[in-house]
Parts: structure tokens; sequence; C-alpha cells
């Protein structure tokens, strides 16, 4: 499979399932009428979903990253024989991001608000960073202690429990962040929080690749 195929699966999955957080969490929104706990269910059972189908479909042909920290870890741990894994992380994380936006566009267009919109939503503080680190550090742990076969189903039922089990109802994703900054709405998050945001899910990330690390068992 081309760098080129490889990449567009990722703009593609990454803009489907950018889509589906915002444009769920739109829909969610105006029919929970004011209920914020059945806006958020709506919202984490589309992206459940969707998360599945789209690592289902599109993992045999990128892996389905779909997150520039699991493509940085993944491409970190190939074999040293892997070559270009800078020049690969490089075009599937603009991938990633090209395709954030584009899904974050689409979702706006479809429920007929501004296309181009800021979120004013803000999420600061020492608690959601806090969230944000052991999200991803989880989802991180999953992604690279899951069986092949088994991912789509852990990486899905991860997300959708970390949506309840933490703050900020788990981002895990710096192409999410860059999306969500696009819509002004309940999935949103304001730019001024989007760095605090992303230097926890490093640091998570860092965390969780540490610790499935700890776990492989050696090879005799």
């Amino acid at each position: 499979m081309s760098l080129a195929r490889k990449a567009l699966a990722e703009a593609l999955g990454t803009a489907a399932l950018l889509c589906t957080v915002i444009g769920s969490g739109i829909m969610a929104e105006r029919l929970a009428g004011g209920n914020m706990a059945v806006a958020l269910l709506a919202n984490t059972l589309a992206t459940v979903f969707a998360l599945f189908v789209l690592i289902e479909l599109l993992g045999p042909i990128s892996g389905a990253h779909f997150n520039p920290l699991v493509t940085l870890v993944l491409l970190y741990k190939a074999a040293k024989t892997h070559a270009n894994k800078a020049w690969t992380a490089l075009v599937f994380i603009a991938a990633q991001l090209l395709g954030a936006a584009l899904g974050a566009l689409l979702a706006n267009a479809m429920f007929e608000l501004p296309l181009l919109q800021t979120s004013s939503h803000l999420r600061a503080g020492t608690g959601q960073w806090l969230a944000e680190a052991v999200a991803t550090a989880g989802l991180l742990f999953v992604v690279l202690r899951a069986p092949a076969d088994k991912a789509a189903t852990l990486v899905a039922c991860y997300i959708g429990a970390a949506y309840w089990f933490t703050a900020s109802t788990s981002f895990a994703n710096p192409a999410a962040v860059l999306g969500r900054m696009l819509s002004d709405s309940f999935a949103g998050i304001a730019p001024s929080s989007a760095l605090g945001f992303v230097a926890a899910q490093c640091v998570g990330a860092a965390l969780g690749s540490f610790l499935a690390g700890r776990f492989t068992l050696s090879k005799k």
C-alpha cells in the first residue's frame, strides 16, 4: 500500500471521526432539551460506533491511527528497518490534521451553522489537564497492548468509557483538539484551552507508552 493511499485513509478516517464527534454533539445538544447527561450519552454512543467502524475498515490500509500521538508512538516503536519513519509520520500527521479540520467544517455545514467558526467553550484547569493525561495514557496503553483482531473493539470501548470517567470527556488526540476548536458547540474547545490539552496529551502518551512497555513479554 502506497504512502499516498495510507495518508488518504488517515485523512478520511480522521475527518469522519471528527464529523461524528461534532455532528452528534450538535444534534444531541439540540434534542436533549438542556439535559447534558443525555447529550453526552448520545455523543458517546455515536463516537464509539463510528470509531469501531472506521478502525475495522481503514485499519488494514493505514493502521487507523487518526491521532498524531498514536502515529508518533507506533512509528517510534517500529522496527529499525522501517524506512523513512520521520517522513511517514509527517505525512500521516498532516493528513490527520487536515482531516480533522475538514470533518469539523462538514459538520458545521450539515447543521447549517457558520462554516468557519471557533469555539468559546473554555476547558482549563489542573483537573482537565490531568484528565487528558489519563485519557491519553489509557488510549496508548490499549493501542499498544490490544491484540490486532480486537483493537477496534477495545479502542472504541475504552474511548466510550473515558468519555464518562474523565473530567475532560477524553479528547486524547491533538487532531481532535484542532477539529473541535472549529466548532462552537457542545463538543468544542476554545483555542485558548488547546495548548494545555495538547501538552497534557503528550505527557499521557509518553506515560501510556512506557507502561505498555513494562508489560511486554520478552522474547526467548
